[in-house]
């Protein structure tokens, strides 16, 4: 049996020293900049996430200088190009006084790495926004508010999600995962990129990608195959791109639970039979959802912590965030 390591070796998130930058709409920080001189304060925001983000926060409306109270207002005409108005004056454009009052803001958001949004809002929802007709009802499209798309344009890349499907355990969890990584890639392999860094960071994610989408886990080490001969310019935006596609929607307990077979693997000689037959136990217990994602977790941090290898201890996938969170608490 291999001899232990230290315990604390494979925290890659221990309590953080520094919190990662992320956009909050003004309204869900308190600030009362609604449309009725009101806010939206979002207690998960301020009490529990601000532990781990530092927010910047931004209202598009108050930045076009409409004011507060202003009147509600909507989207209409067709969803490909809606035209933001007030709901009781729907003739009046303001589309290009928005657009205008947060163009010349969207460039401060270059160092984010995720962004909290305001639900139902023609400016900031993420989606599902309502575009109204002339007959005053709305097109069965959705869409995004008009400060969200321009946001979405210029950084693709950037996790967003509006602040009330954070109350949903597989969202948040999510989202926090993409948080990180989003941070993780932009720190480490951007920073003076080479192709050892990108490689590297490739490995560590290994088998997070494994359990979120493994079609896109088996491309992406394609694309890497070809690293010396391709431009690292090019090669890096379009990794970027595939890889925050591939975790952008939870991992189901089916994909979770073949992940977590391989890792165990990494322990078949050095972890005694019985030891590994409970793991593999618990994994099957986790995968009927009988127990949740944190207890096979929990169980095979411990092992590997001790008697795993250098690569499998520096999988993020066990420990994509810090612990302290506890969102593989609530996950099935």
């Amino acid at each position: 049996m291999n001899s232990p390591r230290r315990e604390d070796a494979i925290e890659l998130h221990r309590e953080p020293d520094e919190r990662i930058p992320v956009g909050l709409s003004a309204c869900l920080a308190g600030q009362p900049v609604r449309f009725n001189g009101g806010a939206s304060q979002s207690k998960l925001c301020l009490q529990q996430l601000s532990k781990y983000f530092s927010y910047q926060t931004f209202c598009p409306e108050m930045a076009a200088g409409f004011g507060t109270p202003r009147p509600a207002m909507r989207l209409v005409g067709q969803p490909d190009s809606p035209t933001l108005t007030y709901s009781n004056r729907p003739g009046v454009n303001l589309s290009a006084r928005l657009r205008q009052g947060f163009a010349g803001k969207l460039d401060q958001f270059a160092e984010l790495d995720g962004y909290i949004l305001m639900k139902n809002s023609p400016s900031c929802g993420l989606e599902r926004i309502k575009v109204y007709q002339p007959s005053g009802y709305p097109h069965e499209q959705r869409v995004s508010g008009l400060f969200t798309a321009a946001l979405k344009a210029q950084y693709p890349q950037l996790p967003l999600e509006e602040e009330g499907r954070l109350h949903d355990a597989k969202l948040c969890e999510n989202f926090i995962l993409r948080v990180y990584a989003h941070r993780n890639f932009r720190v480490d392999v951007l920073d003076q990129p080479t192709p050892k860094k990108l490689i590297t960071f490739h490995s560590r994610y290994k088998y997070l990608l494994m359990a979120h989408n493994q079609a896109a886990y088996k491309s992406l080490g394609k694309l890497l195959a070809n690293i010396d001969r391709t431009e690292l310019d090019q090669l890096l935006p379009n990794y970027f791109a595939a890889f925050m596609e591939a975790i952008s929607k939870p991992a189901d307990a089916r994909n979770h639970s073949n992940a977590l077979m391989h890792v165990l693997g990494y322990l078949k000689n050095s972890v005694p039979s019985q030891a590994r037959q409970n793991i593999e136990s618990i994994i099957h217990q986790y995968r009927q959802g009988i127990v949740p994602l944190v207890a096979p977790l929990t169980l095979l941090n411990h092992y590997v912590r001790q008697y795993g290898n250098d690569y499998i201890r520096s999988q993020y996938y066990l420990s994509p965030y810090p612990e302290s969170l506890g969102l593989a608490n609530r996950l099935f």
